[in-house]
C-alpha cells in the first residue's frame, strides 16, 4: 500500500472510531472531546489508583489471598467503570468502597469471627437488594425514611472507624490493658514513616497537587526500600493469577443466618447513603442537572453502580461504589461516560502490576486510610446541631462505630436512640414508618442475637 492510500485509511478508521464515540457518549452534547475525556479518565484514575494497594492490605487480614485481592480489585473496578461509562454515560469511577472494606475484615471477620466466604455472602445479598432497589421505588422510600442527621453520622462514623484502623495500622496507636489505647513507639521508624505516609498526603491535597494520595503511598515505599525494610521484586510485571481463590466463593447462605442482619444492612445503608451523597455532588460539579432541573440519568447511574457491588462480591471485594475522587477528572473537563471506561481500561491495565503492589507496607497505606477517614468526618458539619433529639443520635451513631469496631452496631445503637428519643419527647411524627419498623428489628436483635 502506497503512502497515500496508508493515510486514507487512517482517516477513515480515525473518523470511523470518532463517529463511533459521538455514538456512545454524545461528546458534541456535553461539549466535550475524545482528548478531555481520555485526559479526565487518567486524572480520576490516577487519584483513585491507591485503593489498589489499599484493598488486597486490608482484605489479606481476613484471610484472603493478597494476589487473588489485587487481581479482583483491579477487575471489579474495571467492570463497574466501563459498565457506568456505557450503561450511565457518566464520567465517574468506581471500585472497592474504603470504610467497608475495612468493616468487612475487621468488624464481620476478626470481630464477629464469621469467615471471609460468608462476609462475601452479605456483600452479595446487600448488593443484590440495593439492585432492587434502584429499578424499583423502595430505594427512595428506604433513602426518605433515615433522617438526614443520621445519614451525615453514618458517613462520619465510618470515617472515624477507618481513622482508628488506620492509627493502628501505622502503630501511632497500641492497646493497653489500662487504657484500651495508648500512643505507639516513635522510635520505631515504621511508626515514624506511618505518620509520614498520612503527613505527605494531607499536605499535598491540601495544596490540591495531582494525585496526593499515590504520591504519599509511593514515597514512603520508596523511603522503606532505601532503609531496607521492604523487599522489592525480582520483577515488575506478571500476568494476573489467583482469582480462583477468591471468584464465587462467596457463602450465601452463611450469610442467611439471623445475627447477620444487621451486617447486610450496614453493607446496604452505608453504599447506599455514601453512594447517593457522592453522585449528587459529582453532578453538581459537572453539571449534569437537565433543563427541569433533575439529575440526568441518575436511576441508571445507581442501577450501575449496583450492579457493580453484585459484580465485585461475585469476583471477591467488598461493595464497590463511586469514588468522589471522581471530582479530580471533572475538574479536568470529564463530563461523558468515556472518561469512565478510561479509568476503566486502565484498572485492566493494573491488574499486571501485582508484584509492585505486594511491596507496597501497610503502614504506607495506614496514611491513605487515615486521610480518606478525616474527609469523611467532615460530613458531621451538615448534622442538625441545633436540635438536641437530632445530634444526639447522630453523635451516639459516629461515636459507636469505632468504640464498638462495628458499623452495625454504630448503626443499631444510633437508629435505635433517634426512635426512643424522638417517641419520648412528644416527637413522634419525626419518626418514619420505616425507622419504626428498623426500630422494632434491631430491639429483637439486641435481645435475642
Amino acid at each position: 500500500m502506497n503512502t497515500a492510500s496508508q493515510s486514507t485509511s487512517e482517516l477513515k478508521n480515525t473518523s470511523a472510531f470518532a463517529t463511533l464515540m459521538e455514538k456512545l457518549f454524545k461528546l458534541k452534547a456535553h461539549n466535550t472531546t475524545i482528548k478531555t475525556e481520555v485526559m479526565a479518565g487518567l486524572t480520576t484514575f490516577v487519584t483513585m489508583a491507591y485503593i489498589l494497594f489499599v484493598n488486597p492490605d486490608i482484605m489479606s487480614i481476613a484471610g484472603m489471598d493478597y494476589q487473588a485481592v489485587f487481581v479482583a480489585t483491579a477487575l471489579s473496578a474495571a467492570i463497574g467503570c466501563i459498565f457506568m461509562g456505557l450503561y450511565a454515560n457518566w464520567p465517574v469511577g468506581l471500585a472497592p468502597g474504603m470504610g467497608l472494606n475495612a468493616f468487612f475484615t475487621f468488624a464481620v471477620v476478626k470481630g464477629m469471627e464469621y469467615s471471609w466466604q460468608v462476609a462475601l455472602g452479605a456483600v452479595f445479598i446487600s448488593s443484590i437488594i440495593f439492585v432492587i432497589m434502584s429499578v424499583t421505588k423502595l430505594r427512595g422510600w428506604i433513602i426518605d425514611s433515615i433522617p438526614h442527621s443520621l445519614r451525615y453520622a453514618m458517613t462520619a462514623g465510618v470515617g472515624l472507624f477507618l481513622g482508628i484502623i488506620g492509627l493502628k495500622a501505622a502503630g501511632i496507636i497500641t492497646a493497653s490493658p489500662a487504657t484500651l489505647v495508648t500512643l505507639g513507639n516513635f522510635h520505631d521508624p515504621k511508626v515514624i514513616l506511618g505518620a509520614l505516609s498520612f503527613l505527605i498526603i494531607a499536605i499535598l491535597a491540601t495544596r490540591k497537587v495531582f494525585g496526593a494520595v499515590l504520591i504519599g503511598i509511593i514515597a514512603v515505599t520508596v523511603i522503606s526500600a532505601v532503609m531496607g525494610l521492604v523487599t522489592l521484586p525480582e520483577q515488575a510485571i506478571s500476568l494476573p493469577t489467583g482469582l480462583s481463590k477468591t471468584f464465587m466463593q462467596m457463602d450465601v447462605m452463611g450469610a442467611l443466618d439471623v445475627s447477620m442482619v444487621s451486617v447486610i444492612l450496614a453493607f446496604l445503608f452505608v453504599n447506599m447513603f455514601d453512594t447517593a451523597g457522592t453522585m449528587i455532588g459529582v453532578a453538581d460539579k459537572a453539571g449534569m442537572y437537565n433543563k427541569d432541573g433533575k439529575i440526568e440519568n441518575l436511576n441508571k447511574a445507581l442501577t450501575a453502580d449496583s450492579v457493580a457491588s453484585v459484580a465485585g462480591a461475585v469476583i471477591g471485594c467488598p461493595p464497590v461504589t463511586t469514588y468522589v475522587e471522581s471530582n479530580a477528572g471533572i475538574a479536568e473537563g470529564g463530563r461523558t461516560g468515556l472518561t469512565a471506561v478510561v479509568v476503566g481500561l486502565l484498572f485492566l491495565a493494573a491488574m499486571f502490576f501485582a508484584p509492585i503492589a505486594q511491596i507496597v507496607p501497610s503502614y504506607a497505606t495506614a496514611g491513605a486510610l487515615i486521610y480518606v477517614a478525616f474527609l469523611m468526618v467532615g460530613s458531621l458539619n451538615k448534622v442538625n446541631w441545633d436540635e438536641f433529639t437530632d445530634y444526639v443520635p447522630a453523635a451516639i451513631t459516629a461515636i459507636m462505630m469505632p468504640l464498638t469496631y462495628s458499623i452495625a452496631d454504630g448503626i443499631i445503637l444510633g437508629f435505635l436512640s433517634f426512635a426512643i428519643i424522638k417517641h419520648a419527647t412528644g416527637r413522634s411524627a419525626d419518626v418514619s414508618l420505616g425507622m419504626n419498623v428498623l426500630a422494632v428489628v434491631f430491639i429483637a436483635k439486641l435481645a435475642f442475637i
